[in-house]
């Protein structure tokens, strides 16, 4: 895919003509190699190395790395165009990439130089594949309240603890991993680091996680006992600012929640919409009664909003300019929506839409963990109240 006009060592707005090129690639590889066989994968819960390989010759893995490091250069708004096209096909394909680019923006915007020629070339070619290591079991949207901890040793950190629902933690190779380097810190988050963690002695992928959705991906525990990883692997060179890090990263993740959520519920919308005009029940196609009309409509409004608002929240970012609030809404917004919309589609279908022999089980399945996924619906309502309170004082 061509990158002709973007600027090699920072992400600068994508040319129309380059997005356009790029989004078609895409839509043409999830037609081709994707949608035939997405379901039968998901089914047997199956890694699809086949369809990864596709996704690294495309440079997928490279998609927001500065062309600098060997990546693409997208910006925010064509990437999450690109994750609704796959997610269009399969949205486990889109949790292979989200994790392992959130760790190359962490990099890339907080990571010292060395850091960056060091991880991101690898990163782009998908030779390094990123995973994130931040929940824990009894840590999940209280991300302060983790337990894991690296003490300081030499030019080393010895690294204790467990982490849980980490994505890729098998296919993957370099975790970004957050630990508490101050455990008596006061606030918590002024104690809490992130290292660049190269998978090694130490790390055991101890159990895979089963799951009702989001399959052919891991998502796994992750134990670490006595790990080591060298001081020059603490994120920007200094101690307690993993929590920044990590919202800020989160900011994009929410971004892509918004747009797999758009592109799951876009896959159910079109394939109700099919139905309906094939479907015939007294005397005439289904799309032509009413109660199925009103569906319809509603679907098609609320996927089009949805997808104006995570385009809006990704053009913010793009600017460098805050965008808590808005990725907020469009994951909250579009999350709801995915689930609502794949519901419906399971409904226009009938009792076809509760077989195995159509994807929108699967659909349905699948739109849960946007309602979860990068903080539960009830955070980002939450976080959202608290930003609207600041910004419509008394």
């Amino acid at each position: 895919m061509s990158t002709a006009a973007i600027d090699d060592s920072k992400i600068s707005p994508t040319p129309d003509a380059v997005r356009k090129e790029v989004v078609e690639t895409v839509k043409r590889f999830v037609e081709r190699e994707v949608v035939p066989t997405a379901s039968d994968f998901e089914h047997r819960d199956e890694y699809p190395h086949a369809m990864v390989a596709t996704m690294k010759e495309l440079g997928l893995f490279g998609a927001t790395i500065p062309t600098r490091w060997g990546g693409l250069g997208l910006d925010t708004l064509t990437y999450a165009m690109v994750v609704e096209e796959l997610c269009v096909g399969w949205m486990s394909l889109s949790g292979i990439l989200n994790t392992h680019l959130l760790l190359a923006y962490i990099i890339r915007n907080f990571g010292s130089e060395e850091q960056k020629d060091q991880f991101l070339p690898g990163m782009a070619k998908g030779e390094l594949r990123g995973a994130l290591c931040l929940s824990e079991a009894h840590a999940g949207s209280d991300v302060q309240g983790i337990k894991t901890v690296g003490k300081r040793d030499g030019d080393d950190y010895v690294i204790n603890g467990a982490k849980m629902w980490v994505t890729n933690a098998r296919q993957g190779n370099l975790y970004a991993l957050v630990v508490k380097t101050d455990p008596q810190a006061d606030p918590p988050h002024r104690g809490m680091s992130l290292f660049i963690a190269p998978k090694g002695d130490g790390v055991n992928v101890s159990r895979d996680i089963g799951k009702l959705g989001y399959k052919g991906v891991e998502t796994c525990e992750v134990s670490f006992e006595d790990y080591r990883v060298p001081s020059a692997n603490l994120l920007g060179g200094e101690e307690g600012r993993g929590m920044q890090h990590v919202l800020n990263g989160l900011e994009v993740g929410r971004i892509n929640i918004a747009a797999r959520a758009v592109g799951v519920a876009r896959a159910a919308f079109e394939r109700a919409i099919r139905y309906s005009q094939e479907r015939q029940t007294f005397g005439k196609p289904i799309c032509e009664h009413q109660a199925v009309q009103l569906k319809l409509a509603d679907m098609a409004t609320k996927i089009e909003a949805a997808r104006l608002m995570t385009h809006r929240a990704a053009k913010q970012k793009d600017r460098g300019e805050r965008c808590d609030l808005e990725a907020g809404m469009a994951k909250l917004f579009a999350s709801e929506t995915c689930a609502e919309v794949t519901l419906e589609a399971m409904r226009v279908h009938g009792g076809y839409g509760f077989s195995k022999e159509f994807p929108v089980e699967r659909f349905y399945r699948d739109a849960p963990l946007m309602l979860i996924g990068e903080g539960t619906n009830e955070i980002q309502r939450t976080i959202i109240a608290r930003q609207l309170v600041k910004k419509y004082p008394a």
